[in-house]
Formats: structure tokens, C-alpha cells, sequence
């Protein structure tokens, strides 16, 4: 079994920061791809920001010069640091995450999701 735990959203005016975090446990044998989505009311889920086993990322332009994603691989961790919020990246958003077996699958697994509210 693996288990996301998620992190660090809320309440936030517009131009404020929030750090989103999320670990990673159980049995893992290596934890591959991971990132962030979020989905608004009356939309459909949408990447946020990705990151490789190698740190290379890749964010939407809606987000990009904003957000940050980052990984902490001894602590099987990913974060997400969200800077100049506005309204419309108010969302609940979900951590993902690819894990790889001993036997070369791939899972993939979602975390319960953390309310982001921006108000302007």
C-alpha cells in the first residue's frame, strides 16, 4: 500500500504565497514522476506542475514564473511553492506521484486533495 499525505493548503489573499506539501509512504521501491493538479468547480482536472525522478520540471503557462515544484527524495516528499496567487488558481489540488516495483511497474497514485482559496 502506499499512502499520499497532503499539506499545507488554505486561505490566502490575492498576491499571497502557500506551500503545498506532500509525502509519500509505504511500500515503495522507487518513486518516479511526481506532481500537482488541481481542479475548480466545473472544470476538469489540470496539470499544475511536474517533476522527474531527475529534478527536470514543467509547469502550464498559467502557472510558470509563479509556482515551484520540488522534491525532497530522502524524505519522499514533493512541494509545491505557490507565489503572486490569484483568484482563478483557487482549486482543490491534488498530489500525484508514479511509483515504480521491483518488478519494473509503474502505479500511479493521488492524493486526497487540499483546498487552495484565493480571494481578491
Amino acid at each position: 500500500q502506499v499512502q499520499l499525505v497532503e499539506s499545507g493548503g488554505g486561505s490566502v489573499q490575492a498576491g499571497g504565497s502557500l506551500r503545498l506539501s506532500c509525502a509519500v509512504s509505504g511500500s515503495i521501491f522507487s518513486i518516479n514522476a511526481m506532481g500537482w493538479y488541481r481542479q475548480a468547480p466545473g472544470k476538469q482536472r489540470e496539470l499544475v506542475a511536474a517533476i522527474t525522478s531527475g529534478g527536470t520540471t514543467n509547469y502550464p503557462d498559467s502557472v510558470k514564473g509563479r509556482f515551484t515544484i520540488s522534491r525532497d527524495n530522502a524524505k519522499n516528499t514533493v512541494y509545491l511553492q505557490m507565489n503572486s496567487l490569484k483568484p482563478e488558481d483557487t482549486a482543490v489540488y491534488y498530489c500525484n506521484t508514479v511509483i515504480g516495483t521491483v518488478n519494473r511497474r509503474e502505479y500511479e497514485y493521488w492524493g486526497q486533495g487540499t483546498q487552495v482559496t484565493v480571494s481578491s
